[in-house]
């Protein structure tokens, strides 16, 4: 099985005809059940075109009610992507994904302000998405370094999303589900949103969780999983090794008080009984270990 997205999802690219949203809409029509799930395209002002094959529409609503799509995915520019964001919100879609890098925090402030009390759930911003290994992907991650397996992974990097899926195709494991939450100070699901999801999900066995410095995410997530988690979870920080003075990772990566570093991270994580380990490279086979 798999959480929040799998074959049956309809997606529309809200974006669609910039030259990001045009390349990975096409990357994402092209990966497995990809030409059925990708239904629309949102750019205000050119409804009625077609990309792809796929019909453009002015508005998320009107995408929404000609073709049934549930999912947005965003690849909007940063001074717009807040508004998309809400667009989608108020046309009551199950789930929206925004790729866009550099929005001010002061427009998600107000995105989450606005969420209070809907139905939408939001992934991102400034993530590569989640994918579904062979049913669908909506996001920028290489589809073919994916395969169907049984371990979730979630995590606020991009690029080491991606090293902990190659990892786990060496050491022979598949993945469920594949969520990149993105790193930003304010932005949608977090770590423990996702492993509530991962925890009911009868065909994820165990969960990779990978985090970054700054806030205190990974440690709320650590505490839930001490208390309610039936699966074994694998955990990394990066920016461990980083030296010091330098910037590390995501925009969200503020260390004040004492707290926040990947030392204070990663104690947190091990009283909590996950399995961590201080070198990225042992990622895949210390989840293996612990099957």
């Amino acid at each position: 099985m798999s959480i929040l997205v799998d074959r049956n999802t309809r997606v529309m690219t809200q974006g669609m005809t910039g030259k990001t949203g045009m390349f990975h809409t096409i990357q994402c029509k092209h990966y497995a059940n990809g030409k059925e799930c990708f239904v629309a395209g949102v750019t205000p002002g050119k409804g009625g075109q077609h990309f792809e094959g796929i019909p453009v529409y002015d508005t998320v609503k009107e995408a929404k009610e000609k073709t049934g799509a549930n999912v947005s995915v965003i690849y909007v520019p940063p001074p717009f992507a807040a508004a998309a964001i809400l667009e989608a919100v108020d046309a009551e879609l199950d789930l929206v994904i925004c790729i866009t890098e550099g929005i001010p925090v002061h427009d998600m402030i107000n995105v989450r302000y606005r969420m209070k009390e809907k139905k939408t759930l939001l992934i991102g911003p400034n993530c590569p998405g989640i994918i579904t290994p062979d049913e669908v992907k909506i996001g920028i991650m290489p589809g073919h370094i994916h395969k169907k397996g049984k371990i979730g992974v979630v995590s606020r990097s991009g690029t080491l999303t991606y090293e902990a899926v190659g990892q786990l195709m060496e050491v022979g494991l598949g993945q469920s589900t594949c969520v990149g939450i993105g790193g930003d100070p304010v932005n949608g699901m977090k770590h423990v949103d996702v492993m509530k999801l991962f925890n009911e999900d009868p065909e994820t066995e165990a969960v990779i969780m990978v985090g970054e410095i700054g806030g205190n995410d990974e440690e709320i997530c650590s505490r839930w999983i001490r208390e309610n988690m039936k699966k074994p979870v694998v955990g990394f920080i990066a920016g461990l090794t980083a030296p010091p003075g330098k910037r590390m990772g995501h925009a969200g990566a503020i260390i004040s008080g004492g707290e926040g570093g990947a030392e204070e991270k990663l104690a947190v994580m091990e009283e909590c009984g996950i399995k961590v380990t201080r070198n990225p490279s042992e990622i895949g086979r210390l989840l293996k270990s612990v099957l």
